[in-house]
């Protein structure tokens, strides 16, 4: 009922920036926490960052900290994902996710997320 539309990604050189967008489509609801993990081929999924909206707080992987920056629009139900100083490692699928429920932040972090969006390919190059 409830869909997570990613769109920005792209090709773009080393020391480039992406914005990322995320909007939740279909049966509207109320999300507590909105945020992005991300895949490289033959690894896992890993945590990249996320936005409460009740404590307006933000938190954020290690790898991507001070050069990605999570935003929301709470109106249009829609978050954000500015990065810059992009690397060759930051390649991967860029996937969206929300969750309604008031949830801890590491529960989030896990990948617990209810929803989730298809993902949208983000190629950094040298």
């Amino acid at each position: 009922q409830v869909q997570l539309v990613e769109s920005g990604g792209g090709l773009v050189q080393a020391g480039g920036s992406l914005r990322l967008s995320c909007a939740a489509s279909g049966r509207t609801f109320i999300s507590t926490v909105m945020g992005w993990f991300r895949q490289a081929p033959g690894k896992e999924r890993e945590f990249v960052a996320l936005s409460r909206w009740s404590t307006d707080s933000t938190y954020y992987a290690d790898s991507v900290k001070g050069r990605f920056t999570i935003s929301r629009d709470n109106a249009k139900n829609t978050v954000y994902l500015q990065m810059n100083s992009l690397k060759p490692e930051d390649t991967a699928v860029y996937y969206c996710a929300a969750d309604s429920s008031a949830r801890s932040s590491t529960w989030f972090a896990a990948g617990n997320s209810r929803y989730w969006g298809k993902g949208t390919l983000v190629t950094v190059s040298s």
